[in-house]
């Protein structure tokens, strides 16, 4: 039986990565916003001889991550591997001159919508799944107090789940990716030297063999 991974932000940077490197042995479920890059990701996976399902949705919209849930229960009943790479990336600001609208969308896709999802798919899991999260330790750096703080209340999530589950399952991983030539990254940090960057495919076969995945 062919196993199922759920990969939230799939269509660019590490999601896409991530997803190409699981689809030899999984049939994607690949969520993101812009249908554009979930089609060439699709095309991707199908020229390495994989499949997948394609969600353009917004994982911050409750009802589209009910019906998307519903629909993997529907379908397989079961999840195999979810892998959370999904990420509001609010402009650098001093802290105070956050804007109340990027605070406000930072703290619902980064933290409301990460402990919405963890409800919502923690029975897909069961006790035999696995569900990994990507840390990014930028919290406390200077103008990263809506990305840094909100992506530290995210993973802070991740590891009440990972301490309650350690008897029960599902099996909850936190890892760190080396910086990458991302367009997230290149909103950060523009002029950067991208060639000094980490490619995003070597991350994701990295990240998941480290992870016994």
């Amino acid at each position: 039986m062919t196993k199922t991974a759920l990969i939230t932000g799939a269509s660019r940077g590490l999601g896409a990565a991530m997803a190409l490197a699981l689809a030899p042995t999984h049939h994607i479920v690949a969520v993101a916003k812009t249908t554009g890059a979930l089609e060439e990701l699709d095309d991707r996976i199908k020229e390495a001889g994989g499949a997948a399902t394609l969600a353009p949705m917004d994982i911050a919209n409750d009802a589209a991550m009910q019906t998307l849930c519903r629909g993997i229960f529907d379908r397989w009943g079961s999840l195999d591997l979810w892998v959370h790479c999904a990420v509001h990336a609010a402009p650098l600001a001093p802290a105070n001159m956050i804007g109340d609208k990027d605070m406000s969308k930072s703290i619902a896709g980064n933290v409301a919508a990460t402990a919405t999802l963890i409800t919502y798919i923690a029975p897909l899991l069961g006790t035999d799944g696995q569900a990994v999260f990507l840390d990014d330790p930028v919290s406390g750096q200077p103008f990263y107090g809506a990305y840094g703080a909100t992506k530290a209340a995210q993973i802070a999530l991740a590891k009440s789940w990972q301490a309650e589950t350690v008897k029960t399952g599902p099996k909850v991983h936190i890892a760190t990716p080396n910086p990458m030539p991302t367009a997230t990254r290149a909103r950060f940090h523009p002029g950067e030297d991208r060639a000094a960057l980490h490619d995003p495919t070597v991350e994701a076969k990295r990240i998941l063999s480290e992870l016994g995945i």
